[in-house]
């Protein structure tokens, strides 16, 4: 046992349930770890350990998660917390994930897409937490990442020019965006990070997970998040319907909402096609590359969209598409670039 397992060890004895046997949860692309605590009487609880030297910290996470709670949502309640040294008791909304239900029930894709987006709707209408903004420049910098990581994997050139042009070009169409009304956006909302709380009612029957990265921002964000997964496909019509009943909920002006939507998409999708590469490259996680040819048809989807086209011709020319070839370049790379 290493010294962290023993002040994990430390810290679940600590917090009483030193003798609840431990199961590991299947983690995200994090180095956060996940075990589910089990007494003899049934109970359950999550036990989190994310190392204070390489996440954003506990102390975050439960004040977001707190945020939520008090709007009526349903984050995980915190039972104990070291912030020093980055462990949480937290509650065990279960396994059921929305992508995990929809893999057993198809029928329910519509009533959970409807209850993901009446969640925003939601959130949305709530104060407005103090959190810092997911602004222009950041916002441009991540998306870059698509260069910085998947077009180097590619084609083995760092091309710091064209990621500078692309940056300074991304950056124009984003800026406008922060005119608009800011809301907590949890920034990784989909079907991985939502579970279906079938024993609670209304906008508390979606668990939330995974957001301690949240910031300030468009509303349309977390919905292209939802929306557009990674990780599974949505339908074409049930996408349109949802930012149809967003839109309709909350009176919306529909063109400028679906400018929105489409230029964040791409900015998220291009940031995830990065951080795909970076995650097999870097982290040794090569599957993650089996995923870019989805994220990738999501970047072309929003790239038709008008407002898009003064990036549209720079994305086509610079960034190869993700042909085979390409993704098997991207897996022989595995594990074999060192982070600064």
């Amino acid at each position: 046992m290493n010294e962290r397992d023993k002040q994990a060890q430390q810290f679940v004895a600590l917090s009483g349930w030193g003798d609840a046997a431990q199961t590991p949860i299947t983690g995200d692309a994090s180095n956060r770890r996940y075990t589910r605590l089990r007494k003899s009487d049934g109970s359950t609880a999550i036990l989190m350990d994310s190392p204070p030297d390489t996440d954003a910290g506990v102390a975050r996470f439960g004040y977001i998660a707190a945020c939520l709670n008090n709007t009526g949502l349903s984050a995980p309640v915190i039972y104990n917390s070291d912030h020093d040294q980055g462990f949480l008791i937290l509650e065990d909304l279960g396994d059921d994930l929305f992508a995990r239900v929809l893999e057993k029930n198809s029928d329910l894709e519509i009533p959970l897409y409807e209850a993901a987006v009446d969640v925003l709707v939601h959130l949305h209408q709530a104060p407005v937490p103090d959190l810092l903004l997911y602004d222009a420049d950041k916002m441009a910098e991540m998306a870059a990442l698509a260069y910085d990581w998947y077009l180097f994997g590619a084609t083995g050139a760092q091309q710091t020019e064209k990621s500078d042009a692309f940056r300074s070009a991304f950056r124009s169409l984003l800026t406008p965006l922060e005119k608009d009304a800011q809301v907590l956006i949890q920034r990784d909302y989909h079907a991985e990070n939502l579970l279906w709380l079938t024993r609670r009612d209304g906008v508390a029957r979606v668990g939330l997970l995974d957001f301690q990265d949240a910031m300030l921002g468009h509303p349309a964000y977390d919905l292209v998040s939802v929306l557009q997964d990674a990780r599974r496909d949505v339908p074409p019509d049930i996408e349109t319907a949802m930012r149809d009943r967003y839109i309709a909920a909350t009176q919306a002006d529909a063109d400028a909402f679906n400018t929105a939507y489409s230029v964040l998409g791409a900015q998220r999708n291009l940031r995830i096609l990065g951080v795909f590469a970076r995650l097999c490259m870097a982290h040794g996680k090569a599957h993650y590359v089996d995923l870019i040819p989805r994220v990738w048809g999501h970047v072309q989807t929003n790239l038709q969209h008008p407002a898009l086209a003064p990036v549209a011709g720079m994305i086509a020319n610079d960034l190869p598409e993700p042909t085979q070839t390409i993704l098997d370049r991207l897996k022989s790379k595995c594990a074999t670039i060192q982070l600064p």
